[in-house]
Order: C-alpha cells, then sequence, then structure tokens
C-alpha cells in the first residue's frame, strides 16, 4: 500500500489532492459535541496543504436518504477543521455541483476545501456498481490524486471509498497507516496474553468477532446489553434487560467452544437493575439496586456493571500484554449508570499493555469521562471497521488502495 510519504516525495504542489475523510462527528444541533475524527485527519490535510496540494476533502455525515438534508451538512466540521489548522477553509454547498467544481478552481496552492455531505449524493452508496461508478466518475474530474485516510468508512463498498481509487493516483492517508498498523498488532503480531473487552448492545453486532477470537484471544470479557444474552443462556433471569433470545444457541455453542479452547469468557457477576431506562437528557438521578447476575428481578433490567464486576474485569486487565475494548458495559451516557465503563477505561490506563479502545462508543465515552486520550495506546476512528478486520474480512477501501 502506497503511503502518503511516498506522494509527498514525488510532489504534490499544485495538484488537486482529494483527501476522503471520516468527519462523522456526533451534533447537538449544529455543535459538534466530539471533533476526534476531525482531529484524526488533521495530519494529513496539514501535510498535503503544508506542500502546497490544493486539497479536497469529503466525507459522509449520519445517514441521510440519498439527497440534501441540512441537519447533516458537514458545515460544522468544516468550520472547526479550519480552527484546527489554524486558516480559512472553504466550503463547497454540494458534492459534484457547481459549487464544488467553483470552489476547487478557487483553490490557490496550500489551500483546503470541504465538500458538503457525500452521501446527499444517491450514487455514493448505491448497490448497483454502474450508478456508484457514475458518481465516483463526477468526483475524480475535481481532482489529480486520491488519499484515503478516511478509516471508519474503508469497511463500506461507497463510490468515494472504493470506486474512486481506482480511477486516480492513490496512497493511503497517516490515519489509515496507523490504524492498520495497529490492528496488525492484534491480529498477526500478538502480544500476549491477549485480552479483549466487547460490550454494547447488541450480541448480533460482535458474533463474527466473537467467533474469530475464539481462536485468538486468550480472554474475553463480556459487558453491556449484549451481556443479558450470555446470562440468559446461563439460565440465569434477566429480567427485562436487552436480550436478543434468537442468539441464545449460538452464544451458548461460543461458550462452549471458549471452554474447548481454554479461551477465558468472563461474564459479570453482579449489575445495577432498575425499572426505569434512565432520562439520558436530563440526566435525573437514577432509582436503582446492585444485585447478583444470577438473581436480576423478572421486573427490572440491567443497565452497568456492578463494583464486584468491576473489579473483576480490573484484575482480568492488570496482567495482559495486548488489550482490545469495543463497546461500553452500561449505559455511560447517564452518570449512574457510568462506572463499569469508567472502571474499564481506567483499568486500561494502569496497565502496561499495548491498549487498543475500538472506535464508535468506547472512544466516545474514553473522551465524555475525562480521560487524557494519550493514556491508551490506541483510539481508533472506526468500531465497524476494527471490528472487521479483527474478524478478518476483506475491507473494501483498503483493498483499494492496495490496488
Amino acid at each position: 500500500m502506497k503511503t502518503i510519504d511516498g506522494l509527498l516525495a514525488e510532489g504534490v504542489q499544485g495538484k488537486r489532492v482529494f483527501v476522503r475523510a471520516d468527519l462523522n462527528v456526533p451534533l447537538d444541533g449544529g455543535r459538534i459535541t466530539d471533533d476526534g475524527r476531525i482531529r484524526a485527519v488533521q495530519p494529513t490535510i496539514a501535510k498535503l496543504a503544508e506542500a502546497g496540494a490544493r486539497v479536497i476533502v469529503a466525507s459522509h455525515l449520519g445517514r441521510p436518504k440519498g439527497a440534501p438534508d441540512p441537519a447533516f451538512s458537514l458545515a460544522p466540521a468544516a468550520a472547526r477543521l479550519g480552527e484546527l489548522l489554524g486558516t480559512e477553509v472553504a466550503f463547497a454547498t454540494d458534492t459534484v455541483g457547481t459549487s464544488a467544481k467553483e470552489t476547487v478552481a478557487a483553490l490557490a496552492d496550500g489551500q483546503v476545501a470541504v465538500l458538503e455531505n457525500l452521501r446527499f449524493n444517491a450514487g455514493e452508496t448505491a448497490k448497483d456498481d454502474a450508478e456508484r461508478g457514475a458518481f465516483a466518475d463526477r468526483l475524480a474530474e475535481l481532482a489529480d490524486v486520491y488519499v484515503g485516510d478516511g478509516f471508519g468508512a474503508v469497511h463500506r463498498k461507497h463510490a468515494s471509498v472504493f470506486d474512486l481509487p481506482a480511477r486516480l493516483p492513490h496512497a493511503a492517508g497517516y490515519l489509515i497507516a496507523t490504524e492498520v498498523g495497529v490492528l496488525k498488532k492484534l491480529t498477526a503480531e500478538v502480544k500476549r496474553p491477549y485480552v479483549v473487552v466487547l460490550g454494547g448492545a447488541k450480541v448480533s453486532d460482535k458474533l463474527a468477532v466473537i467467533d474469530e477470537l475464539l481462536g485468538k484471544a486468550d480472554r474475553l470479557l463480556i459487558g453491556g446489553g449484549m451481556a443479558y444474552t450470555f446470562l440468559k443462556a446461563k439460565g440465569y433471569e434477566v429480567g427485562i434487560s436487552l436480550l436478543q433470545e434468537d442468539q441464545l444457541d449460538k452464544v451458548t455453542e461460543y461458550m462452549e467452544r471458549a471452554e474447548k479452547n481454554g479461551v477465558e469468557l468472563v461474564l459479570p457477576v453482579d449489575v445495577l437493575v432498575s425499572g426505569d431506562f434512565p432520562d439520558l437528557k436530563t440526566k435525573a438521578p437514577a432509582d436503582f439496586e446492585t444485585v447478583d447476575a444470577d438473581k436480576i428481578p423478572a421486573d427490572q433490567e440491567g443497565l452497568d456493571i456492578g463494583p464486584r464486576t468491576r473489579e473483576l474485569y480490573a484484575s482480568k486487565i492488570a496482567d495482559a500484554e495486548t488489550v482490545f475494548w469495543n463497546g461500553p458495559v452500561g449505559v455511560f451516557e447517564h452518570p449512574d449508570y457510568a462506572n463499569g465503563t469508567k472502571a474499564v477505561a481506567q483499568a486500561l490506563v494502569d496497565s502496561s499493555a499495548f491498549t487498543v479502545v475500538g472506535g464508535g462508543d468506547s472512544a466516545a465515552a474514553v473522551r465524555i469521562l475525562g480521560f487524557d486520550e494519550n493514556a491508551f495506546g490506541h483510539i481508533s476512528t472506526g468500531g465497524g471497521a476494527s471490528l472487521e478486520y479483527l474478524e478478518g474480512k476483506t475491507l473494501p477501501g483498503l483493498a483499494a488502495l492496495e490496488g
């Protein structure tokens, strides 16, 4: 895979360089609540601009339905990128239309522009190869060179991720190069003990990665909503907790395989339960109690791991050489149910292991809960992409850059 350093060595001054970034940041109205993904791609954009490239940044944000929607505009992200770069960033109000063409044409060497949300055009996400290719053709007209640096989107077979690199000379940006290097340390170059912490709401979202890790990890710590399907498979009452009954047989099979393979599969031993789901907007004090994991009342819902489980998980992380964490272990958005996720994050900070926070809600939790990002080995910008890489899948965006 050609990297940006090779591209810079060839010279980019005066060239129009299309950077496929991931600026898919969470918004509260027009306010960005976590700019981590913008900061992650900033080094690539800054380096290209310093080298005299005319930088065209493109990204998706949210899931608009193939048409313009002000709620998903990239304008706030463009403004924040300008603040981080310390320079004015132009903004095109469309992707391949008049505004995009005029904005790109007006760029001088070293200047940066951001195009409007790629998903405002149905061709970006089209299943039809011809429709997607036609959109990629129009994007290619704007640029001379392509740099892929949107790691959070490389598992998508989208026009700007998969089709566009085939139409232009291409290279991987600093972020993608870093992410791939980290993931190799979790697959081909693992230092042991290798501990994986998996949380999140649905066990079905993690089935493929669990299947793969049962042959690679030394320990799997399970938390979050997905834990209750495992507890139910053990015959426990889980009340009104999140449960995927259609996955019980698969989970049972995984627990049996874990034992057979010598993989330690660790489940909560106590949980915080409540009859009322917390109000995440007002964050009013919650009404909860702590119970053993096998004694959840029938009318209660598990919302976080309990204090004994926090200690247990921390002890299982303490002697690790490699730790990968994907998914919060409780409803961390509410302060009363954030202690489990906070404890996992603190255990990673306290560990001497190579620690990787696997993007998505885990990365958001680290920032929201006030942890120093530099205290972790790596915080990924792509939860879904990281998981699919660990599953052993071919990621379209990486394959395109290798072509």
